[in-house]
């Protein structure tokens, strides 16, 4: 890597790739963030910049590594669309096969309304304070998701757990036994129904707008209950249209690793070849 080149005697691009300048500052935000002053608006004043020096390669390499990190950046952007299009996929199969405007082959009978008080009944969950847990095996579920694992259950799996107060919207699926916190609310009973068409059938009501309070949103349990939705006659057919939509969500599971390893990628890339501890030529 070539000595270190002072900002201000680049900055006219003579020396600079634009890319690669773009990709160095990226990768500093950090410590952009750390040394700005102001209270609204954050502002680095000019003498900062007249001062600071970058590792810069001759502008052969500047190239060279501005394309391998504008490639991972098409790589994210590609990943990022194809999970975009995929969920508005499935959140068109969820409204299609959920509400019984679509029927999967092999399958008939009327769809009978019922509100969700009926279909699946929601229960507040347990005090566990955090002095009483006791790590174990079994996942403890809030209002926004699994958060610790306890020595004891209160509920046995599967089942499906939304929050009360706090987070409200978010709705878990629980595969083994489990704990609700008392700032969720779990299915008591699943009244014959399928527990994964019963998780679909809640995530896609949209529990948020049963919410109260303007400070900290509680869910209403009684209008939740009260509101009415068709449901599939048979457990058959709700498990066949459970596992489309989880295979569409492994999908999309599978889809986001991908993404969350490529962002990752281009974080090794900036810091090794922006540093020249890797060079490209």
């Amino acid at each position: 890597m070539a000595v270190s080149q002072h900002f201000m005697a680049w900055k006219c691009g003579a020396l600079l790739n634009n890319h690669f300048l773009y990709y160095w500052l990226q990768a500093n935000k950090s410590e952009f963030q750390r040394i700005a002053m102001g209270n609204t608006i954050k502002t680095i004043g000019l003498p900062y910049f007249i001062r600071l020096a970058i590792p810069l390669p001759n502008r052969v390499e500047q190239e060279a590594i501005a394309e391998a990190l504008s490639d991972a950046d098409a790589l994210i952007e590609s990943l990022e669309q194809l999970i975009a299009k995929k969920r508005q996929l499935k959140q068109g199969a969820m409204q299609e096969l959920l509400t019984g405007k679509k029927r999967l082959p092999g399958f008939s009978g009327e769809w009978e309304v019922k509100p969700l008080g009926e279909i699946a009944p929601l229960q507040r969950g347990f005090d566990l304070p955090t002095s009483q847990l006791q790590q174990g095996i079994y996942p403890v579920v809030y209002s926004n998701g699994v958060l610790n694992r306890h020595s004891n259950y209160m509920a046995k799996g599967p089942g499906v757990v939304t929050g009360r107060s706090g987070t409200i919207g978010k709705v878990n699926y629980v595969e083994e036994d489990y704990w609700p916190h008392n700032t969720s609310l779990w299915v008591t009973n699943f009244k014959g129904n399928f527990p994964k068409f019963v998780y679909f059938l809640y995530t896609h009501t949209g529990l948020e707008k049963f919410a109260t309070g303007s400070g900290v949103p509680t869910l209403n349990r009684n209008d939740v209950h009260a509101h009415r939705l068709a449901l599939s006659p048979t457990i058959e057919e709700q498990s066949a249209i459970a596992t489309i939509l989880s295979d569409m969500d492994a999908e999309i599971g599978t889809l986001e690793t991908k993404l969350a390893k490529a962002r990752q990628l281009k974080q090794g890339m900036m810091q090794e070849l922006l540093t020249g501890r890797i060079r490209l030529i």
